[in-house]
């Protein structure tokens, strides 16, 4: 079972763990249903939206690295907000991060807060930040609002877990190779799961 807080846990086989890549599951989740979507938003709703209707997962958890200025590398926190972050069409007289003709929030809040965890407001956008300076999210990634989007689109509860791996600053990308083979350890950790043998 996935416990999200005393009173609301879901069974582990009905869920669908999304990853942006193979090796941020590593062997950790061998046996569970994972989707590996690609990186970036795109690739993560395409894949995601074929696995809602090939599936019919009762949980989406999305898990991977993330970078932040904000929290410690190597910790790992609960997204429940999100911002698209390349999203800018303040030329058009719209606000920054606004969709144009959404009906969408610039700030969608989607997402499970797990006990015991810190939360957090994730800026994804299809580039990997390397000078973070906003103050309205603290954590970046590529892929998160889109899958949350469409998790609320689809009334499915989503889950949103990111270790940070990196200071979203000019070390990056160094950082990031060596820390995200942990992560997987520390989602099976956080979620009490074993690998199982596949039947």
């Amino acid at each position: 079972m996935i416990q999200i807080h005393s009173g609301l846990s879901f069974p582990a086989e009905n869920a669908v763990f999304c990853f942006a890549l193979a090796s941020e599951a590593a062997e950790v989740f061998t046996g569970h249903p994972v989707l590996i979507t690609g990186i970036g938003k795109v690739n993560a709703a395409y894949e995601l939206t074929r696995c809602i209707y090939t599936q019919k997962p009762d949980l989406i958890v999305n898990l991977g690295s993330a970078g932040s200025n904000y929290f410690p590398k190597g910790s790992v926190v609960c997204c429940t907000r999100f911002i698209q972050r390349d999203m800018d069409v303040r030329g058009l007289g719209y606000e920054l991060y606004e969709t144009p003709l959404s009906n969408l929030p610039v700030v969608l809040t989607y997402g499970l807060a797990m006990e015991g965890l810190p939360q957090a407001i994730c800026g994804t956008g299809d580039n990997f930040e390397m000078g973070h300076s906003a103050t309205c999210y603290n954590v970046v990634d590529m892929e998160a609002y889109a899958l949350a989007m469409i998790a609320m689109k689809e009334k499915i509860p989503f889950l949103c877990l990111k270790y940070i791996s990196d200071g979203a600053d000019g070390d990056a990308a160094e950082d990031w190779t060596i820390q995200v083979h942990k992560a997987a350890m520390a989602y099976g950790d956080i979620l009490k799961l074993s690998v199982k043998t596949p039947v």
